[in-house]
């Protein structure tokens, strides 16, 4: 995954997009984030996502729209249309390229991008991961198969005998332990998740003191927040493992969703560890604090920076694994941000990946959009002082 050319595209004008081994796309809402994404999603697993289909009893009648419906959701077949032009790693798609072909051998069929949608809590039902077959048809497939993924993987791994709950968070062979501990502490605050396996059906329980509360009674940002433990979890098989099977690359839309803003760094981290193992990853967001993220790893990488600027930059105890995971990162790994930017004639995708406050580019200096409120107000607040 290097090399992404779209033309006429959904609301997509134009696109030249060179993946970072963390890349973010920021715009503001319907500008074609998620279309993009489910886009690359298509592509690399290209023979992946015809099998699941048939494997759930869907059939698309070798129709290039019935099957656009399938992937992309109901109505979405007309994103695709006569003058639509795709190239990924410099190799022209066309719509048939996705259709089902014989002959594919089984170990391309295998996922090689996971997914995590935007609509992640709604995976959730009365506290549980919910099966591909209980979507609605129209509902995308990366949704779907996000869920059951991550249900089939919770199904495995709290099956438990005796009927009694098992220990989900935290857990002592998953995610190193310093990142257990900021999740902890931003999210949980020393509560634990257990799966309750005593009735009929099984829940994820909240253990606050005494008390286990039900899914629905625990916090937004920890509602949220749940469906990406269990993506971790997914994606880090254990904390000596550093890939999932033949998984290459991670979407993740918009993680900030419900949590504070402490909380998002603390998931940062936990993004640098993902890629410090190998997997390239891109996010869609609307939160500045990711980018900030990237502009300071900007000028660490610039003037020479070290896992000891990163410690402070996350407010962490310093700790052998993680400077590992902050040193490969330094020396190794590359970032790009790009805006998805609004006008009559469609969307144009910029590189702002600089993040020059400085920049001529209002689109660079402020960060795609997401830095004008604040600019505007530390505007408004100047001229008051200074007339006062």
């Amino acid at each position: 995954m290097e090399h992404l050319k779209v033309n006429s595209f959904g609301p997509i004008r134009e696109a030249d997009i060179r993946f970072g081994d963390l890349t973010l796309f920021v715009g503001p809402q319907a500008s074609g984030k998620s279309i993009l994404l489910q886009l690359v999603k298509l592509i690399m697993d290209r023979y992946n996502i015809p099998s699941v289909l048939k494997q759930n009893n869907y059939e698309w009648g070798k129709k290039n729209e019935n099957f656009l419906d399938l992937f992309f959701g109901e109505s979405m077949s007309s994103i695709w249309n006569s003058e639509t032009k795709i190239e990924f790693d410099e190799k022209e798609y066309i719509l048939s390229s996705f259709l089902t072909k014989q002959g594919v051998r089984e170990s391309s069929k295998t996922e090689k991008l996971f997914y995590i949608p935007a609509q992640r809590v709604v995976t959730m039902s009365q506290g549980w991961p919910r099966a591909f077959g209980t979507f609605d048809i129209g509902d995308p497939f990366v949704l779907k198969q996000f869920s059951e993924s991550i249900r089939v993987l919770m199904e495995k791994e709290t099956i438990n005998g005796d009927g009694k709950q098992t220990n989900v968070f935290p857990k002592s062979n998953r995610i190193k332990e310093p990142l257990r501990k900021i999740l902890d502490e931003s999210i949980f605050h020393g509560a634990s998740v257990e799966s309750d396996n005593s009735s009929l059906k099984r829940r994820f329980l909240l253990k606050v003191g005494e008390s286990k509360l039900p899914f629905m009674t625990w916090s937004a940002g920890q509602k949220e927040f749940m469906p990406l433990l269990l993506s971790l979890y997914y994606l880090m098989p254990s904390s000596k493992v550093n890939l999932r099977n033949d998984i290459k690359a991670v979407i993740i839309e918009e993680p900030e969703m419900g949590l504070h803003p402490k909380a998002i760094q603390a998931l940062m981290v936990v993004f640098l560890e993902l890629i410090a193992r190998g997997y390239k990853i891109i996010i869609s967001t609307h939160s500045p604090v990711l980018l900030e993220l990237l502009w300071a790893m900007n000028y660490i990488k610039k003037f020479n920076g070290t896992p000891a600027d990163l410690f402070e930059l996350f407010s962490l105890e310093k700790n052998a694994s993680m400077s590992t995971t902050f040193k490969t990162i330094i020396s190794n790994k590359t970032f790009a941000t790009y805006f998805f930017e609004q006008n009559v004639n469609g969307v144009s995708i910029k590189d702002i990946s600089s993040l020059d406050a400085g920049s001529d580019d209002k689109a660079i200096s402020n960060w795609g959009g997401l830095t004008d409120f604040s600019s505007k107000a530390g505007d408004v607040v100047s001229k008051l002082v200074a007339n006062e």
